[in-house]
Order: structure tokens, then C-alpha cells, then sequence
């Protein structure tokens, strides 16, 4: 357990990142799995209620508004996340619920009403994973001919949020006012344009709902660029990371606090969460098998094109018994994914892997750390880097589903518990308490002499007098 002088004990914050059957790009392939799961609302219902009774702050879903990698390699297509998270509000209480969508294809009006509409139904359980789409085929698919370039994107991002925190705050707290007897729902003076523009983006009418019960939905932010940092360390809650040794999570997590300081925020208020891939077994020599298995499923050219994707080389330059090839890009040249590129060449340069031990490296989770062994040991793994100031939780990402997942909350998270590590009960209704973080105050709640601070009786008078008077 971590203390910080005085303060409460930190705890680990969890969160389930859900991916169809797995993460593994072979566990589809096992006999106990369903390959048409990624379409069925009841598996994920399972998986909502599992992480819930496991006590996980949040159950995350990834999206991309494209058709990507090889259909042939696992299975293609996801459901939108958002309707999926609406549905699973339904058969929860506690859990947060988090959805990625694109700055980059979206408006801030539809996105900031979209994600306000499931903090509404929810219950304040909503979160956000802010993307800048970094593929080409996405901008294909909304009539570009180029991906726009990664600090473009970045711009639009930034300015994206600024409009979405505007119109999120268009109502201010207490504006519905219900007022029966008078005959006022709201208080028209306490609705207010968004009124933004920007280069990239301008909004200008009030959102069509009233402030959700967080405020601000939760902001996740999983870009490792310095661009991404940068995003992160203005807006972002929580981050969702990939680092594969500790020196690397531990510079990670420095670099991004450092620069929430440099934005006026207090460091601690953004989450670090890197994403760790459990692979478990009653003995580290069952766990290895189970990761062998797994990893025997791997179609060797199915992975070896998505490799030669990511790396934009051709992928007869990618022998599979041999090294990476030495004059790859260099991250300045990518316009894509740029952070995730470097992690992998990295990775294969670092350890000299041949470009089959590389595809067996990322095939359990695209580049994040896995972790063989017992529950103890993958228990040990993450009290490890939570106390060296590396990650204050982890992204869970099961290499088989449920069963994976089932099995981290029946045996890892007791362990957690019983060293104080995680949480026994929840204690907040909302994502954002889960988090240890709070409602984003109101522009109006800064000011002196708020309205808030107007007795009703005489403030639904003023409101009454003023609809009198037209």
C-alpha cells in the first residue's frame, strides 16, 4: 500500500478493456470460444456484471470509424460503442462505462450530446476515450483523399474539447427549475450559447439537455506522442498507455505529470493507466503453456501483414526468421499511430527479435505488456509498478473472454484486496468518484455572487416576471 504524507492510502484503479472474444488476435480460434460473440449483446452483459462484481472502476470499448486490418485474421466489425455502453447501463449500477470516438470524423455538438446522453442514463457513469483517427482508410471513409497530418489533428482535437466543455456547461446547475405552479421548466438566463469558434471547429447554440450528473463526462486520453502528452496534460482524466518496462512507464508517467504542471493542473488528477495483458495458470509453467497455446494459433501471414501495415514497409521485406529491416522510418516520418510504431521497433531492437518472435510478442495485445503466471505473481507485477509511481491502475486486457476476465476477478483482485491494494466496496455512484475525482466546477460556481447562491422563491419570482414580460 502507498501513502503520500498524511493523505489516504492510494488504491489501485482497474479498468476492463473489452475486445470481442480477447485480446489475443488468436483466441477466437480456441474451442471454447464464440467467434460470432463480438455481435451478441448478452456477452457483453457477462462481461459488464463480471468486471462489476470484480469492483472495477470501468469497462472501456476501443473504436475506429473504418474497416481495419485483414477480415481474414480475426473477427472484423464492431458494434458502436456508445449504444453498446447504453445497453449495459441497463444491466449495471456502479460500473463506469467508457467509449472511444474520433475528434478527427465527428462534430463537437454530436459527440458532446452523445456522451452527455449516457452520463444522463447512466447514472454519471460515463466516460470518453478521445481519439485523433490516425488510419487511412477512416479518411477515406469520409471523403478525403489523405489522412490529415498528426499535429492537425491535434489542433482540431484540442479545440474539440474546448467546444464540447462549453456546451457542456451551457446549462449551468439549477437551471431546471420544474416550477409547476409558475409554470417555468428552466430558467432561460441560466442556458447559454456555447458560442465557440475555432479553426477547426465553431459551435454556437446551448446543448439540447440540462448539465449531466458529472458535470463533464470523463476524459480519457490514450495518445503517447508529444502531442498526445500535451493533450492529455490539458484535458485528460485518465490515460491509457503502452509501455513495456518499468524505466519506460516510469519516465512515461514523470513526462506527463510534469506536464499537467505546466498547464496549471495538479499532477495527480490524471490517471495513468497502462495496459497489461494477464495471461494466468495455477503454476507459471501453466501459464506459459496457456500462453504457447495461444500464440501456436497465430497465422503467421495474417500477423506478418498487419505488422508490415503498421511499420508502412512492404511486407516482403518482413522475413519471418529474421530481424526487422534496418532503415525503417523514423517516427517523425509516421503520420499515423507514431507512439505505438516506436514502442514497436523499440521492443524487436531492443531484445533482437526476429520478425516471427515479434508477431508472437504483439499478438496477445498489439504492443502492452503481458503477463504470465500465477494470480501472486501478476498481483506482484502490478503492486510492483503501482508503487514505483509508474501507473496508479492498469487497463486489463483479458487474452480470452470471459474466461480471462473471470478468472483476474476470481483470483487476482482478492489478492489486491488483501493487501490494501484495491478497493473491498464501492463508495460512489458516478465514474468520476470511482476515480477519486471531481465534478468540473461551473464557470458560474467561480464567480462571486453565483445564482446558485439566489433563494429559490425569489429567483423562480425573477424568472416568473421576466416570462410575463416576454
Amino acid at each position: 500500500m502507498s501513502t503520500t504524507g498524511g493523505a489516504a492510502p492510494r488504491t489501485l484503479h482497474l479498468n476492463a478493456f473489452l475486445l470481442n472474444v480477447g485480446h489475443h488476435e488468436a483466441a477466437w480460434r480456441l474451442p471454447e470460444s464464440d467467434p460470432h460473440a463480438h455481435l451478441d449483446l448478452a456477452h457483453y452483459q457477462h462481461l459488464a456484471r463480471t468486471a462489476e462484481r470484480g469492483l472495477f472502476d470501468s469497462v472501456f470499448f476501443a473504436d475506429s470509424p473504418a474497416l481495419l486490418g485483414d477480415v481474414a485474421r480475426r473477427p472484423a466489425g464492431t458494434l458502436d460503442p456508445t449504444i453498446l455502453l447504453t445497453a449495459l447501463a441497463a444491466v449495471t449500477t456502479r460500473i463506469g462505462l467508457i467509449a472511444t470516438a474520433t475528434t478527427t470524423y465527428n462534430s463537437p455538438y454530436e459527440l458532446a450530446r452523445r456522451f452527455a446522453s449516457l452520463d444522463h442514463v447512466s447514472g454519471g457513469r460515463a466516460g470518453w476515450n478521445v481519439v485523433t483517427t490516425a488510419t487511412l482508410e477512416a479518411a477515406r471513409n469520409f471523403g478525403l483523399d489523405e489522412l490529415p497530418a498528426h499535429a492537425e489533428r491535434y489542433a482540431r482535437a484540442a479545440e474539440f474539447l474546448d467546444a464540447a466543455r462549453r456546451l457542456w456547461d451551457s446549462w449551468e446547475p439549477g437551471a431546471v427549475l420544474a416550477d409547476k405552479a409558475a409554470g417555468v421548466f428552466a430558467d432561460p438566463a441560466r442556458v447559454h450559447p456555447a458560442a465557440f469558434e475555432g479553426r477547426h471547429v465553431r459551435v454556437a447554440g446551448a446543448l439540447n439537455l440540462p448539465r449531466s450528473p458529472q458535470g463533464h463526462p470523463l476524459l480519457v486520453q490514450a495518445g503517447s506522442s508529444g502531442d498526445g502528452k500535451d493533450l492529455a496534460a490539458r484535458y485528460a482524466d485518465a490515460v491509457f498507455t503502452a509501455q513495456q518496462t518499468l524505466p519506460e512507464a516510469v519516465a512515461f508517467a514523470a513526462d506527463v505529470r510534469a506536464r499537467a504542471a505546466a498547464a496549471g493542473r495538479d499532477p495527480r488528477s490524471v490517471l495513468l493507466l497502462p495496459g497489461v495483458v494477464p495471461v494466468l495458470g495455477g503454476t507459471e509453467a501453466q501459464a506459459r503453456e496457456r500462453e504457447a497455446e495461444l500464440d501456436a494459433l497465430i497465422v503467421p501471414e495474417h500477423a506478418r501483414r498487419q505488422l508490415a501495415q503498421t511499420l508502412r514497409v512492404p511486407v516482403e521485406e518482413l522475413a519471418l526468421d529474421r530481424p526487422l529491416p534496418p532503415d525503417l522510418p523514423g517516427e517523425d516520418e509516421i503520420e499515423g499511430a507514431k507512439s505505438r510504431y516506436t514502442l514497436i521497433v523499440e521492443l524487436a531492437r531492443r531484445e533482437d527479435l526476429t520478425v516471427r518472435e515479434l508477431i508472437g510478442r504483439l499478438g496477445g495485445g498489439r504492443g502492452h505488456r503481458t503477463l504470465a503466471g500465477t494470480p501472486e505473481q501478476v498481483a506482484d507485477a502490478l503492486q510492483s509498478w503501482f508503487e514505483a509511481g509508474a501507473a496508479d491502475g492498469f487497463n486489463v486486457m483479458a487474452p480470452v473472454l470471459p474466461s480471462g476476465l473471470e478468472e483476474f476477478v476470481e483470483h487476482v483482485v482478492p489478492l489486491l484486496q488483501r493487501r490494501g491494494l484495491f478497493r473491498t466496496e464501492y463508495t460512489g455512484t458516478t465514474l468520476r468518484e470511482h476515480y477519486g475525482l471531481p465534478v468540473p466546477p461551473h464557470p458560474s460556481e467561480r464567480r462571486a455572487g453565483t445564482r446558485d447562491a439566489v433563494p429559490e422563491a425569489v429567483r423562480a419570482g425573477r424568472v416568473r416576471e421576466a416570462v410575463a414580460a416576454g
